[in-house]
């Protein structure tokens, strides 16, 4: 049974892994981007998709927040976005590629570095009035509590030997 529980647990992290894998990349991709396109672009493709009404209403809560901030983006302060892109998405990415190769002394500081960004994205979230940062938070605390399950594991696994 407890064998069972394990190989669970194994196959959530990896699924976990692969998803904070994808959002790295993700946000690497459009670090890259942003650095080469505009921000009067972005805050045009944000009009348009707004305009057409794919957020729902264009006075509703998601298209209200999308234009806000990509209009403090068009505004010239693309540095911090393409920063902290670009810097989420490399850390994320190496930690990805550590924890798959099960180095342990990669678990603790993955599990210190996710702590870092949920304060983080916390203390945007309450900034900024985000929806989606609380959400990330809340993947990153799963994700946490996921790597020291799995460190623990690990160790157990390694001191038998």
């Amino acid at each position: 049974m407890a064998d069972a529980s394990a190989r669970r647990t194994e196959g959530l992290f990896r699924i976990a892994l692969l998803l904070k894998g994808l959002d790295g990349a993700a946000e690497l991709v459009a670090a890259i981007v942003l650095l080469f396109v505009s921000g009067t672009a972005v805050h045009g493709l944000v009009a348009e998709i707004v305009s057409r009404d794919l957020l729902g209403p264009p006075d509703g809560f998601l298209a209200r927040h999308l234009v806000a901030g990509t209009a403090e983006f068009a505004s010239g302060n693309r540095t911090f976005v393409v920063l902290y892109l670009g810097l989420h998405g490399v850390v994320k990415l190496a930690l990805v590629a550590a924890l798959l190769r099960r180095w342990l002394p990669a678990y603790p500081v993955a599990a210190v570095v996710l702590g870092v960004f949920v304060v983080y994205e916390l203390y945007r979230a309450v900034h900024t009035d985000s929806v989606v940062l609380p959400l990330l938070a809340v993947l990153d605390i799963l994700i946490i509590i996921m790597v020291v399950r799995e460190y623990r594991l690990l160790r157990a696994v390694r001191t038998e030997r």
